[in-house]
């Protein structure tokens, strides 16, 4: 029987989530997240987070994952980050530029974010494909040595 946190979570993560469409919604709403507030970094394939982030780590993460967001997705509008609440956000899913698939599941699956921001302790999600070695390098790069950003 699965934990009040991994209903939580699993419930955050196929909830009602409002879509970040713009470049400049997207900056706007980063400027929402309190850092402070306990948030849990999960870089899907890698090893959950054993405790919540430092609000200089979020505020590390926010910068970097905005960086390679405008980096590698090579269009007009923004449209792969989605927020439980665009005003006062504790869940925050953003999908990997490099691997979108249909986002909204008219294939009959709906493929795994890139990334989540939690105020809820994330459980593990399994892509079902592996995690490019870029991607790799690129979040131990930013939490340090350690898979963990913790």
């Amino acid at each position: 029987m699965p934990s009040t946190a991994d209903s939580d979570f699993q419930r955050q993560l196929n909830g009602m989530l409002y879509s970040l469409m713009s470049w400049q919604q997207l900056a706007d709403f980063w400027e929402k997240i309190n850092h402070g507030d306990g948030w849990y970094l999960y870089a899907v394939g890698e090893a959950l987070p054993q405790s919540s982030s430092g609000a200089a780590q979020v505020g590390n993460f926010i910068k970097e994952i905005d960086a390679l967001l405008h980096r590698d997705h090579h269009e007009s509008y923004c449209g792969i980050v989605y927020a439980d609440d665009l005003e006062r956000p504790s869940f925050v899913k953003i999908y990997d530029p490099n691997h979108l698939g249909s986002s909204c599941g008219s294939s009959g699956a709906t493929p795994l974010p890139g990334w989540v921001m939690s105020l809820t302790p994330p459980t593990e999600l399994k892509p079902k494909w592996a995690l490019p070695a870029n991607r790799k390098r690129w979040w131990q790069t930013l939490f340090g040595t350690t898979k963990n950003p913790s």
